[in-house]
Order: C-alpha cells, then structure tokens, then sequence
C-alpha cells in the first residue's frame, strides 16, 4: 500500500455503506466524473466489470405511507441505527445496499415493496 494514500483508505474502511455512497457520488460531483464511467475506461479490469454486471443496487425511492415500517426494516437489513434509518428513508432517493447478487436484491426488494417502499434496483 502507497503510504500517502493510508490515511485516506482507513478512513474510507470506516464508512458505512451510506456514507460510501453519498462519497462517491461527492467525488463525481466534484470532479465531473462517474465511477463506473472510470471503471470501464481503467486498464486491465475486465473482471470488475464483468464483476459488476452480476451485482446491483437496491435504491429507496419513496418510504411510502407506512414510513414507520419501511423504517424498521431499513435497520434491520443495514445494521444502521434508528436515526440514520429514518434520515435515509426521509432523505431519498437513496442507496440502501450495493454490491448485492441479483436473487439478494429481489428478496430485499419484495420486502422493503411488502412494507409499502418504492424501491428500484439499479
């Protein structure tokens, strides 16, 4: 490991997948560039990509009228707490996992539908 980039990876080790999320997407902001733009272009990553074809994300779009129940399950499914559950399910569209297998996200998708979200995979 480069040691100028120590301190920045161990910090990033620390974030929760929210915080993840909302950093890469800061990072795209900034620098008018998209991850998975980068990932495509990079050399010698034909594996992620293939990799990434076979994992999606599973978007919040809308808590629903039983906000309550989408909450619970939010932290239930994230291990988040009860605040930054309710701050994501307010806060939408939102990212509540990534990286997951497709069956993963359907399930996860079925349940979060069950409890009244508006969820899309991504």
């Amino acid at each position: 490991m480069n040691e100028k980039f120590k301190d920045i990876i161990e910090k990033v080790e620390k974030l929760s997948v929210l915080e993840l999320s909302e950093l890469v997407k800061a990072l795209e902001e900034k620098f008018g560039v998209s991850a998975s733009a980068m990932a495509v272009a990079a050399p010698g990553v034909g594996g992620a990509v293939a990799e990434a074809k076979s994992t999606v994300s599973v978007v919040l779009k809308a808590g629903g009228d039983q906000k309550v129940n989408v909450i619970k399950l939010i932290k239930e499914i994230t291990g988040l707490g009860l605040k930054e559950s309710k701050d994501l399910v307010e806060g939408v569209p939102k990212v509540v996992r990534a990286d997951l297998k497709v069956e993963d996200a359907e399930e996860m998708k079925k349940k979060l539908e069950g409890a009244g979200a508006t969820v899309e995979l991504q």
